[in-house]
Parts: structure tokens; sequence; C-alpha cells
């Protein structure tokens, strides 16, 4: 008999199958049918001289009251796997939709325009925006973050259109808050997308500003929270720039809107997606010096501590997988709330891979988020935070 009829004999004489399943992935999954009983002495099952566990002056195991193999080891972390429902009492870390902000990119456009680098994400015209978020609200995603793409004719090295209080940001957010009020509204504080040089800071000989800068961040934060921002997030990783943002919006009147700090920012190669939707890529050079240098993991404490003693509310990573470790390090060094940033390289090689059948998407994005939370993070910035939170809700998660 031909091997391949054999493999198909045995297949269909024994007690398990490969079955295909409807899932995300066309992988065959295994699925088991009922076996037949186990003779748990595991006498006899073996013709001729194998190798006996329980047999010697050593034996690796032993056998119990009624002759089965038995390891005698008392402490058994199974126990708590072995069903749902008990997995589901002992589980460290729960991802819901509250911990998740939402990225959304707008343009002036009045229609939608697809990021071939982010498939599934959207520059979002003003009335698409508020269309997403009333569906993510329904979903329990209460928190979104806004980042504009800012006409070329608009962008200058001073970044003045940053704080003009008709500019894209200032309207989308008094249209998000005059139609739905109870969303939260995170704001980007950086200079990039308005910036004819494609940096975060006013550039002069090649050189990033930093004080000349944080003059500008503090009129665009001041801007925003005119328009009703709830939560200012400056991503510029200039040096004191917490501090007179603080300032700058204590003595405007200011005091509840809070501070979510880029406190570690990476000069990272995983932003590359980002900056096709915003358009904002470096004219010239890189970010290196003023981001953090990926291969530093203390420096990330140094600027948790100051971004704290200036007045953040909350810390974030950024980049988000490839920081764990960073996230971990925060968490166990600060009180504050720690944000993780799962950007968009991140998200675009999991599209990758899922659009390649190599990986179940739904079941990837939800380890994914759950890593985050299980390293610290109390806080994710995700694009996929509609679509896991539908998946929670379809699982019946929340």
């Amino acid at each position: 008999m031909k091997l391949s009829a054999l493999l198909l004999a045995s297949i269909a004489s024994s007690s398990w199958a490969f079955v295909p399943t409807t899932t995300t992935s066309p992988a065959f999954k295994t699925v088991m049918r009922m076996a037949d009983p186990v003779d748990k002495s595991m006498r006899g099952i073996d013709d001729g001289d194998v190798f006996d566990p329980t047999a010697g002056d050593n034996p690796a195991l032993l056998r119990n009251n009624y002759d089965g193999v038995w390891n005698s080891q008392r402490a058994r972390p199974r126990r708590n796997r072995k069903s749902a429902a008990i997995r589901g009492m002992v589980r460290e870390c729960i991802v819901t939709p509250n911990n998740f902000i939402y990225p959304l990119f707008i343009h002036e456009e009045d229609f939608n325009t697809d990021i071939p680098s982010m498939p599934g994400c959207q520059r979002h015209s003003l009335d698409s925006m508020i269309t997403e978020v009333g569906e993510s609200l329904e979903l329990g995603v209460n928190t979104f973050v806004l980042f504009p793409k800012v006409p070329d004719e608009l962008k200058t090295n001073l970044g003045v259109e940053a704080y003009n209080p008709e500019g894209i940001v200032p309207r989308a957010i008094r249209m998000i808050k005059e139609k739905y009020p109870e969303a939260t509204v995170v704001t980007d504080v950086a200079l990039d997308p308005y910036s004819d040089q494609g940096h975060d800071g006013v550039v002069e000989d090649g050189k990033i500003l930093n004080d000349v800068t944080i003059n500008q961040l503090c009129k665009q934060v001041v801007c925003q929270a005119r328009a009703g921002a709830d939560i200012v997030a400056p991503s510029d990783m200039m040096d004191g720039r917490v501090k007179a943002i603080r300032d700058a919006l204590d003595s405007e009147g200011f005091t509840d809107v809070s501070i979510l700090s880029y406190t570690a920012k990476y000069a990272s190669a995983y932003y590359g997606p980002f900056r096709d939707a915003l358009d904002s890529h470096p004219g010239f050079g890189d970010k290196k010096t003023y981001q953090q240098d990926p291969a530093n993991g203390r420096e990330a404490l140094i600027e948790a501590e100051l971004d704290a003693m200036e007045g953040a509310d909350m810390l974030m990573v950024k980049p988000g997988m490839p920081y764990l470790d960073v996230i971990r390090r925060l968490k166990d060094h600060s009180d504050l709330p720690i944000a993780a940033y799962h950007v968009s390289g991140e998200y675009a090689m999991i599209k990758a891979a899922c659009e390649k059948g190599w990986l179940d998407e739904k079941d990837v994005v939800l380890e994914t988020l759950t890593c985050f939370k299980r390293a610290g993070a109390d806080i994710i910035l995700t694009y996929y935070a509609k679509q896991a939170a539908q998946w929670m809700k379809e699982d019946g998660l929340y």
C-alpha cells in the first residue's frame, strides 16, 4: 500500500483528525474528537525493551493507590487553567474598551482617503470623524486622539497654523464636543504636522530649537484647550515642555485639562506608516537629537521623573510592543498612569501577516493588547480600538 493510502487509512480509523474551521486565517486547526479511555497504569502498551519511567531504584514517576502513573508534585499550576471559568476567575490582566484611546486621522477634504500602508485606516473628513466617534462610543471606546493632515500651503517653519483657532483640530474638537459631550478628546501637541521642515520643532541651521519650539507649543495647547480638549499630549520631546505647558494652561484657567506626556518616545523605525498618513516625514535628517535612543532603557526613567515633577498626569511609551520592558520600568518607578502606543508600524505588520494568512488577526490583536496591560500599561493607544471593542463585545467580554 502506498504511503498516502496508509496515511488516509490511519486518519480515517483514528479518533482525531485535522478539521478545517471557519476563522480569519485559511490555515487548518486541529480539532480533537472523542478519544478512547486511557489505561493510566500505562502497562503493556509497548513491545520490546522500552524504558519504563516507573521502574528501577530511582524512578522518574511513581504509582498512585490505583496503580496509575503518578508524578508526586503537589503544586500543579495547570489546576488554575483547567476550565474557562477558572481561567477567567484568576486572570491577572483584563483589557476593556475603557483602556483604549482611538487615534483618528483627519483632513480638510469632504471625502475619506485610504492609507495604503495602514490597511483599514483612513484620513477622515470631519463628518466621517463624527460618525466614527459615534460608532466607537456605542462599543465602549470613549477617548479619541486627533492627528491632522495639514495642507502644504499652511505649513511654515514656525508652525503658526498649530494655534489657528479656526484650524482643523480646534474645529474638530468643537464638533465632537457639540455632538458627543461625553467623549474624551485628546490632542497631539507638536509642530511636525504644521512644519514645512517635517520636524517636531522650529528649525535653524539644521538644528531643532528647544525653547523657541516650546513657545509655540504653549500657544498650541491654549488654543486646543479653548476649543474644548480634555487632554493635551505633547509628543515633541523638547526638554522642559511639560512644565511650560502646565503653566500656560493654568495661567489661562485650564487647570482641569490633563497632560498625557510622550515621556519615552523613541527615535524608532516603526513610525513610517503614520508619517505617510500625515505626510509628515522629516524634510531632512532624522529625529535622533530629540527622540530617545532605542538602545537606552534607563534614560526613560530620567524623562519620567522630570515629566512627573513638571506636572504630567499620565506618561506614555512609544512604540509599544518593542518597548514592553520600558513600560514595565515606568510602571515600577512611577505612581502615574502609564500609556502604551501601539504604533503604525506594529499595526501594519499585523495587517500584512494576516493578509498573507500567516496569523489569525483577532487572536493576535487581542493577545497583543493584553501584553501591553500585563507589562503595566493602564492606557493603550491603538488603531485597533474600535475593531477590538467589537470583538470583545461579540465574545461577551464586557
